[in-house]
């Protein structure tokens, strides 16, 4: 008769939580990633992706502890249980300095992309578009949003001057908003909200995201070690309390 102990009962569900855990903190690290492509020309400081590389690393060593800890339950390791908790430990003190971090990276956003959207829209280029200037078209599009503050910020670019036709980007245009060129003459066709606010608040949300992220797993983490650490407390005081995997009787 095939008979599964204590251990292997409290365990199983747990690891497989882990190796869940491992995806969804792979997932969040590479959705930042990807959305910061989009809107690094507004933030120049890489050092804001830290908090995302360590839990896309901290994802890849859940995925590792879990199988570990699969191996640990099925063999009945005390030394292998030891080892994932010490283990599980370092992932989550790892989990709350990714929190800390990425509280102090989303409060150094505003000041960064105050620095840097000024310079990007001074490069906008509409007629020979770079890099620079679709990054502005797609933040436009996306966002809902005209110029730093409002539309009128496209007076003070030098592509407006060069242009002289008093209008603005047509990626300014709502999406209501019929046969739209861009033309000054039609405010109500633009949108009114700037884009650094927009941008900020965007990029603040995706820090949150990290940091929520990071929370809720090392809370996983916090019940992954008591479970463990009671698994090898009741190994400890009571070795008769564990059942024999096939055909096992107490004595």
């Amino acid at each position: 008769m095939c008979m599964v102990s204590y251990q292997q009962s409290v365990q199983f569900p747990l690891w497989c939580v882990q190796l869940g855990a491992a995806g969804i903190l792979c997932y969040v690290g590479a959705y930042v990633f990807i959305t910061y492509d989009d809107y690094d020309h507004f933030f120049e400081d890489v050092y804001t992706l830290i908090p995302a590389v360590v839990i896309i690393a901290v994802g890849a060593l859940l995925f590792i502890i879990g199988l570990i800890g699969c191996c640990a339950t099925i063999r009945e390791s005390r030394c292998g249980l030891a080892t994932f908790v010490i283990i599980l430990l370092l992932v989550f003190v790892t989990e709350v300095v990714v929190v800390v971090l990425g509280y102090v990276y989303r409060a150094k956003v505003e000041n960064e992309v105050d620095r840097s959207i000024q310079k990007v829209y001074k490069t906008y280029n509409g007629t020979n578009p770079d890099a620079a200037s679709r990054a502005i078209d797609y933040v436009q599009r996306q966002l809902h949003c005209c110029g730093i503050h409002n539309y009128s910020d496209w007076e003070n670019t030098d592509w407006f001057k060069e242009t002289k036709n008093q209008s603005v980007p047509r990626s300014c245009c709502r999406e209501t908003a019929s046969n739209c060129n861009g033309s000054l003459a039609h405010p109500s066709d633009l949108y009114a909200e700037g884009c650094e606010a927009l941008v900020v608040k965007k990029l603040q949300e995706i820090m949150m995201h990290v940091i929520w992220a990071a929370l809720a797993f090392a809370a996983i983490q916090l019940l992954g070690m008591l479970c463990a650490c009671i698994v090898l407390c009741r190994r400890s005081r009571d070795p008769a309390y564990e059942l024999l995997i096939t055909g096992g009787t107490y004595a």
